[in-house]
């Protein structure tokens, strides 16, 4: 069986986490944590994630050229990920994401997103041939709107599935214009009530 197409366009970041009992209030210091530092971003994240299932996977995003890009792409590529439409950034570092994580697995997430939000419908226009060869794309909101909806609007006319991270959560709703080139939305339970304006109630 051949295995899957996926090209994810998204964000790169050094993700810096700290595990502990519980997420300190504000002002409140809580010490005994564990540290842990490794590649992430919600589209790279996703790209990982698809390459241990089995897939080919290209990630096309942008780093700085700084040793958390270097280190990033490394790791990607033990992952058999296609790094070559990673674009590196002379002037902006790579994105920083500082993860706090209590025994439950609940989180707060403060992301800097430096190279990210540089990240281009010129360059997803360099990896045009890779998104309209794919069976699916997978986006998330780490990088700039013009440039998801660029990404959805080039793969769909395509014919190719289009697959939404609605993360992190919009202020506000998503474009209609980026609705109609989505195949599917994949909200988290924030996501959708932001999204829909409905409390989710159901926890199936």
């Amino acid at each position: 069986m051949k295995s899957p197409r996926i090209v994810v366009v998204g964000s790169v970041n050094c993700d810096m986490v700290i595990k502990n009992r519980r997420i300190p209030a504000v002002g409140e210091t809580v010490t005994g944590g564990q540290f842990v530092m490794a590649a992430g971003g919600k589209g790279a994240n996703q790209a990982v994630a698809a390459a241990r299932l089995g897939a080919e996977v290209t990630l096309v995003a942008r780093t700085g050229q700084d040793l958390f890009g270097d280190q990033a792409i490394a790791d990607y590529r033990k992952e058999g990920i296609v790094t070559d439409w990673i674009f590196r950034d002379p002037d902006l570092p790579t994105g920083v994401a500082l993860i706090l994580v209590d025994d439950q697995g609940e989180n707060l997430i403060s992301v800097a997103s430096g190279a990210n939000h540089a990240l281009s419908p010129q360059d997803v226009e360099k990896a045009a041939g890779q998104i309209r060869a794919a069976d699916v794309v997978l986006l998330q909101l780490e990088v700039p709107m013009e440039t998801v909806e660029f990404t959805a609007r080039l793969a769909s006319e395509a014919g190719v599935v289009v697959v939404l991270d609605p993360a992190p959560a919009p202020a506000a709703s998503l474009p209609a214009s980026l609705l109609q080139q989505v195949t599917y939305v994949k909200p988290n339970e924030t996501e959708a009530e932001r999204l829909t304006g409905l409390e989710v109630r159901d926890e199936a």
